[in-house]
């Protein structure tokens, strides 16, 4: 079964950067694929980035030029590199992993940016 394990979120004035961390486990032979997604309050959850097994890459129009996924050789930890956040990028974000059969959801971890 995979597991997935966010970290890396916190509290930052906007135009500053975090980075944050999904750590894979269990079943990676069998993902097609790893996303990002965040839910802001009162709205669902959206794609923000995306990595294929073959590192192709699919952002959000709102976050391109900003954000940047990658992952590790062995695919057991994908990034997300947010540069220059903005307020609306308040969220939880949230990393998916895609197989044939399923997606599995971390739990989560909170992003919050300032004025």
């Amino acid at each position: 079964q995979v597991q997935l394990v966010e970290s890396g979120g916190g509290l930052v004035q906007a135009g500053e950067s975090l980075r944050l961390s999904c750590a894979v486990s269990g079943g990676i032979f069998s993902i097609n694929a790893v996303g990002w997604y965040r839910r802001a309050p009162g709205n669902r959850r959206d794609l923000v980035a995306f990595i294929t097994y073959v590192n192709t890459t699919i952002y959000a129009d709102s976050v391109k030029g900003r954000f940047i996924i990658s992952s590790t050789n062995d695919k057991n930890t994908v990034f997300l590199q947010m540069n220059s956040l903005k307020v609306e990028d308040t969220a939880v974000y949230y990393c998916g992993a895609d197989t044939s059969e399923s997606r599995y959801w971390g739990q989560g971890t909170q992003v919050t940016v300032s004025t």
